[in-house]
């Protein structure tokens, strides 16, 4: 069962009051702080899903450099979007990110739309996000309940469940928004992310939590159990071949669907291993099923090992050289097909594993 979070008016200001108070004092000097523009919340709120704060911050910089304002990033293609997200992975994000520009420039004149009901609307937002931004963008009183957040008050409310149990998260919002006052929701909402961030984080350093005596958890010594852990993950562990095939110092790449894993993105022709097949095998099998290219091995570049959030993949990698009088290639298992030198790889967005090998080749990388 959930708890019940009842606490009187004087206290709930009181909670308010010193969780504020810590964050005046405590709060990082983030670059999308400074003005509070939506464009810049909205795009730091997209980028830090899935990514590290520090590592969020350098992309965020650069990508404001590259597209400083809604308008710059609808008119742009989806490669040169794709390449400015490079590295932060699920291109989902940057898809959507894309798509939901062009609709704030057709559907709201260029301006941010300030409503929560037409920022959920928007391609890639969820509640959790529309939450964010109407409340510390727009500085309206709506609740926004992340990770953080729901960490915090699996420990205030001692929540014997796992954070993914069915009433949880309506829990949690209702009671943040019982908490939240109406004359600084953007403050509030921050000073609660922060506090996930640095203080009641997995590791809790609860003498330094100014939220210390509302905490069910600290009172009965169960801070260490909260959040209840959920069932171990199981991951798919994948073994694939890949093959740079190469003609008069070109190789070739390819552009995948715009649908599926890794839509859009560039990359070497392969596959998965199948079953009592060697890596050698296998990508001159799927080379040749792929482009219809016959091609043999010349050398094997290396292993490759990439962590995905359902998978654990190891590709092994080959230079490939074509047989004489080979055709063109025919793609068919991407859109597109280019011969590109060394040089000019980093014009072109890859995955994670595929970067992995750039990097060791050191290709325009």
């Amino acid at each position: 069962m959930l708890p019940v979070f009842g606490l009187t008016p004087a206290q709930k200001k009181n909670f308010a009051a010193k969780l504020q108070d810590w964050f005046r004092v405590h709060m990082r000097p983030l670059p999308w702080r400074k003005t509070y523009d939506p464009y810049s919340v909205w795009v730091s709120e997209i980028m830090l899903q899935q990514t590290q704060m520090e590592r969020g911050v350098a992309f965020f910089k650069a990508w404001m450099r590259a597209f400083p304002s809604i308008r710059s990033v609808a008119g742009a293609d989806e490669e040169a979007v794709f390449k400015a997200w490079e590295g932060l992975g699920y291109y989902s994000r940057a898809r959507n990110l894309h798509a939901a520009a062009k609709k704030i420039m057709a559907e709201h004149g260029g301006e941010f739309p300030r409503s929560v009901e037409a920022i959920r609307a928007l391609p890639g937002v969820g509640e959790y996000t529309a939450g964010a931004l109407a409340s510390i963008a727009f500085n309206e009183p709506e609740p926004a309940v992340d990770a953080n957040v729901l960490r915090i008050f699996s420990r205030i409310c001692d929540i014997d469940v796992p954070l993914d149990h069915k009433g949880v998260r309506a829990f949690v919002t209702g009671a943040v928004k019982t908490l939240m006052p109406q004359d600084s929701p953007r403050f509030f909402t921050q000073a609660l992310m922060e506090l996930g961030a640095l203080v009641c984080a997995k590791k809790p350093d609860c003498p330094k939590c100014p939220l210390s005596e509302y905490c069910e958890a600290l009172r009965l010594g169960t801070t260490g159990k909260r959040p209840k852990k959920k069932a171990p993950k199981t991951y798919a562990f994948i073994e694939m071949a890949t093959g740079i095939v190469i003609r008069d110092g070109l190789a070739l790449i390819q552009k995948r669907p715009p649908y599926g894993l890794w839509a859009g993105l560039w990359e070497f022709p392969g596959g998965c291993l199948e079953a009592e097949e060697s890596p050698e095998q296998a990508v001159m099998r799927e080379v040749l099923e792929e482009t219809e290219l016959p091609v043999v091995i010349s050398e094997k570049i290396g292993v490759f090992r990439h962590s995905y959030v359902t998978s654990r993949v190891t590709m092994h990698a080959y230079f490939c050289e074509m047989a004489q009088n080979a055709p063109e290639p025919a793609p068919h298992a991407a859109t597109e097909f280019r011969w590109v030198a060394p040089g000019e790889t980093a014009s072109y967005a890859f995955p994670a594993g595929h970067r992995k090998l750039l990097e060791h080749l050191r290709w325009g990388r």
